[in-house]
């Protein structure tokens, strides 16, 4: 397929394009007269596909939108599955085999559509615990094991209630906690620039508080989205936090976004992105005059291939004057990493010493034990 694809558009990719749509039940078709050209439909029927998947709606068949539309295409029992380290096998099937393992008490990590080694075992776990050949392939034996296996056994959330455990056994003191900090080098050296500065204030204020503090570049550098995910999960953190701008065609957009793993097609959501994507949004805007764009599941590769919880904040948009004004500003600057400092450590508290946004101060932190 092509890199990209849009309104206008026509030829055997469209033609490809616009059978997987019909297949999802998203656009009609006529068996008579093929659809080979992108129109307004089409459009339409992207639009609706990449709302339902987390993606950003824009009605343009992109290179995210076009891989996710072919791991679509893939229902649990069309292809035998197993885990290949040089090129690892995609799609909803392994989506929904790693839902219905984790349902069955076996630990195939994060529901993300990725036959991965985690995945391997925990489907090895499975063969060996119902008496079949323990190879970690997905094929028909083990499937009918396992659809047999599903009607006596009835699962719930133990992931994410894993992750909900470990933020809390760790404590509310950031203390020899992990962070990652990813400032996004964007198009405009000097955005990039003021991006680096929030993270660099607030790696200062972490590791005050002895917190262990990763950064993805330097102010200088520019590694790909590969790269900083590798960077991040290397680290072990306990919480990964981007930081980025949006754009829109027009100055009209403006505001902060906050962004979180998740996806209602699979019925997953980090638990541990989810809540302190929300804790972040509100404190920024209690404390900022920045429209509050709201808090939003996504499954964009930064934040479903990060093995940690991970939440992308958009600080403004770079199309728009107000919002890059006020970015340049030190003391804006200052009050989002203090937004942000406030967020980290009510991420930590346990709901008794918690407290209204905007409203928490250092005296209520060191009584919950988090500063001395």
């Amino acid at each position: 397929m092509s890199p990209s694809l849009a309104r206008g558009d026509e030829g055997d990719a469209v033609a490809l394009l616009c059978n997987t749509l019909n297949r999802l039940g998203l656009l009609p078709s006529d068996p008579g007269n093929p659809r080979s050209h992108f129109d307004s439909g089409v459009e339409a029927a992207v639009k609706s596909f990449q709302q339902e998947r987390g993606l950003t709606v824009t009605g343009i068949a992109d290179a995210s939108t076009l891989q996710v539309l072919e791991e679509a295409r893939w229902k649990l029992g069309d292809r035998t599955l197993q885990y290949l380290p040089a090129k690892m096998m995609r799609g909803d099937d392994v989506a929904t085999l790693q839902t219905r393992l984790i349902e069955m008490g076996f630990n195939a990590g994060r529901v993300d559509g990725i036959f991965g080694a985690a995945t391997e075992s925990a489907l090895k776990e499975f063969q060996k615990s119902v008496g079949v050949k323990v190879d970690g392939q997905c094929g028909p034996t083990t499937l009918i094991s396992m659809m047999r296996l599903m009607k006596i056994v009835s699962g719930g959330a133990p992931l994410q209630l894993r992750d909900e455990a470990a933020r809390a056994i760790k404590g509310p003191a950031l203390a020899n906690k992990i962070l990652v900090l990813d400032p996004a080098s964007t198009t405009s050296d000097e955005i990039s620039s003021l991006l680096f500065d929030i993270a660099q204030r607030l790696e200062a204020r972490l590791i005050a508080l002895g917190v262990a503090v990763f950064m993805t570049r330097s102010a200088q550098s520019n590694p790909s989205q590969s790269d900083r995910i590798a960077i991040a999960n290397k680290s072990s953190a306990d919480l990964v936090i981007s930081f980025d701008v949006d754009t829109y065609p027009t100055t009209s957009a403006q505001g902060v976004a906050t962004y979180y793993y998740g996806s209602d097609a699979h019925g997953i959501h980090s638990v541990v992105g989810e809540r302190f994507a929300q804790l972040a949004q509100r404190e920024i805007c209690a404390r900022t005059d920045l429209l509050n764009c709201r808090t939003h599941a996504k499954t964009w590769d930064l934040l479903r291939l990060t093995k940690s919880p991970t939440v992308k904040i958009d600080v403004g948009y770079q199309s728009n004057p107000g919002d890059i004004r006020r970015l340049k500003e030190s003391t804006f600057r200052e009050t989002i990493v203090e937004s942000l400092m406030v967020a980290i450590q009510r991420l930590y508290l346990s709901a008794e010493n918690d407290a209204k946004t905007g409203t928490l101060k250092i005296s209520d932190l060191r009584r919950a034990g988090i500063r001395k």
